[in-house]
């Protein structure tokens, strides 16, 4: 049977920006932000589709004396927000999906930055305490030769 209603695939699909450079004037930091706030946007709203379709059909669901019309208005009400439901799911998994390709394919330019300084900091702390020893050392040492004396 032929129809219109998007069908889902065996392997999940992730929408990844193409525009992950930064713009001119905004900082990095400033991007990010802007990302993680669209991200929480799409999630916000994701979740507003499934609990409003949660409550309409429980709603919907409510027993009584209804004729054949109403009962298939209310049936095809229910499978409509159902079928919404699904692709406020789908769209959702499309975000995890997303966010787990970014944390495995993420840059690791930030992380070596950080190493690379932490190493620096470490090996100007050993310079200084090598010198504060050999300056000690020699103090030491002339004051015993001095005493020797």
């Amino acid at each position: 049977m032929d129809t219109d209603v998007s069908r889902p695939s065996a392997l999940p699909t992730a929408n990844l920006s193409r525009s992950y450079s930064t713009q001119q004037g905004q900082s990095s930091t400033e991007y990010l932000d802007t990302v993680q706030e669209q991200w929480n946007q799409k999630v916000d709203a994701d979740v507003d589709v499934l609990v409003e379709g949660m409550v309409d059909l429980v709603n919907l669901a409510s027993i009584g004396n209804k004729d054949k019309f109403i009962v298939a208005q209310e049936a095809f009400l229910t499978q409509l927000r159902a079928e919404s439901m699904v692709r406020a799911a789908h769209s959702l998994l499309s975000v995890v999906h997303s966010m787990k390709l970014l944390l495995l394919l993420s840059d690791e330019a930030q992380l070596t930055h950080r190493r690379d300084a932490e190493m620096a900091a470490v090996l100007e702390e050993k310079a200084a305490t090598k010198a504060k020893v050999a300056k000690l050392l020699d103090e030491l040492l002339q004051n015993q030769s001095s005493s020797s004396a």
